[in-house]
């Protein structure tokens, strides 16, 4: 196998010293081992009592944020939760079940705290992007600042976020990509202009979400590449294939992550097949409490793999 050419350095120039740090951890560290994710900071306790360890990251989410959520009383402590993480060592991961800016249809089945499915808003993404002024692109620009005042808090904070926005865009349930790869790639530029260019958001690393070549917004906007699989409960195969799409999206230059999953990869064949994913983010609920997706016994064997890396063995950082 040739000699990986993985890079460090972030597409952002401006980046922050933690951000810079925890990438050259992340690309130092790659190939080596994977590090251990879970979705849902209230998991952290469950897993602790039953594996004797903690995950090295923890995924948390920006939906309740939403505009549209938060002035239909939705609340949320992610923030405040996040920085918690940091500061107990772990590395914060984020996405964003973006609730549409407006037209949610709002009725059973299709309720307005849905509204991040494309089933359960009206809002037309390509349309609001061919009309800068109109008022649905000015709530899409009115949405990315709301998000930046939290995203701010973190940064203000010293926290450095792997950052996952339009997550699953080419899968098409999600209102950002349900007009296809164009707009989606559109709104994922204009969400990093705005967040880098304009709010000064050193503090995040890009991390795009789907593996296919024509969604893929370009490799001066994105520092890893990612996916999210759920296999079938109980296949802990390593996701070869998965992994050598992004592989070759990327041409080998940038880290490789599986940012959702169900079943857990099994780090033995992982090692075995060369398949690097950087870290796993194991979804919440069923797939980590059920004992269908993953045994008690198997989480266990994985928290406990000399591959494996939980929150004990990251490093000292320099704001710990």
């Amino acid at each position: 196998m040739t000699e990986q050419k993985i890079s460090s350095i972030l597409v952002n120039q401006d980046a922050t010293s933690e951000a810079r740090e925890l990438m050259k951890y992340l690309a130092e560290h790659y190939g080596k081992g994977v590090l251990s994710g879970q979705q849902d900071y209230g998991n952290l306790n469950w897993i602790n009592e039953n594996t004797g360890r903690k995950p090295a990251v923890i995924g948390f989410d920006l939906m309740e944020y939403s505009p549209s959520r938060a002035e239909r009383g939705a609340s949320s402590q992610e923030i405040r939760d996040a920085i918690a993480w940091h500061q107990q060592g772990g590395i914060v991961t984020l996405c964003w079940h973006w609730n549409a800016p407006k037209d949610l249809i709002d009725e059973p089945g299709k309720e307005w705290w849905r509204g991040f499915y494309t089933n359960a808003t009206t809002f037309d993404l390509a349309s609001a992007l061919a009309s800068p002024d109109s008022e649905a692109y000015k709530l899409l620009i009115r949405d990315i600042d709301v998000i930046a005042g939290h995203l701010q808090e973190l940064k203000d904070a010293g926290v450095p976020v792997l950052f996952r926005p339009l997550h699953e865009a080419e899968g098409g349930w999600f209102w950002w990509g349900a007009k296809g790869p164009e707009p989606a790639k559109q709104l994922y530029r204009l969400l990093y202009d705005r967040l880098v260019n304009k709010h000064e958001l050193g503090n995040l690393i890009w991390v795009w979400n789907s593996e296919k070549p024509e969604w893929y917004p370009g490799d001066d906007v994105v520092d890893i590449v990612s996916v999210d699989v759920y296999p079938e409960a109980g296949n802990h195969s390593p996701l070869a294939e998965r992994y050598e799409n992004l592989r070759e999206l990327v041409n080998d230059s940038k880290i490789i992550a599986l940012a959702e999953n169900g079943s857990i990869p099994d780090p033995k064949q992982m090692k075995e097949q060369g398949v690097h994913w950087s870290w796993f983010c194991t979804w919440t609920g069923e797939f980590l409490r059920g004992g269908n997706h993953n045994t008690v016994d198997f989480l266990k064997e994985v928290y406990n793999s000399d591959y494996v890396v939980t929150l004990d063995e990251l490093p000292k950082w320099s704001w710990n």
